[in-house]
C-alpha cells in the first residue's frame, strides 16, 4: 500500500487521535463521565487515527481511491 495521508490529513489525524485517547483514559480513569463503551469506541479511534497519522497510509482511502499527499 502506498503512501495516501498528506501532511494537512496527517496533522488533523494527529489532533483528532490525541483528543479521542484523552478522552477515552479519562473516562476509563473516571475523572468524566462516559460510559466505558464509548471509551473503548474513542480508544480504538484514537489508535486508528495516530496509526494512520504516523505510517502515512490509510486503507480506506486506498480502496475509495483517495490520496491527500
Amino acid at each position: 500500500m502506498e503512501m495516501n495521508v498528506g501532511s494537512t490529513d496527517k496533522l488533523a489525524r494527529i489532533a483528532v487521535g490525541a483528543l479521542a485517547g484523552a478522552v477515552s483514559l479519562a473516562g476509563l480513569a473516571g475523572a468524566v463521565e462516559v460510559q466505558g463503551v464509548v471509551s473503548l469506541v474513542l480508544g480504538v479511534v484514537a489508535a486508528l487515527m495516530l496509526g494512520t497519522a504516523f505510517t502515512s497510509k490509510c486503507a480506506l482511502y486506498s480502496a475509495l481511491g483517495i490520496s491527500t499527499r
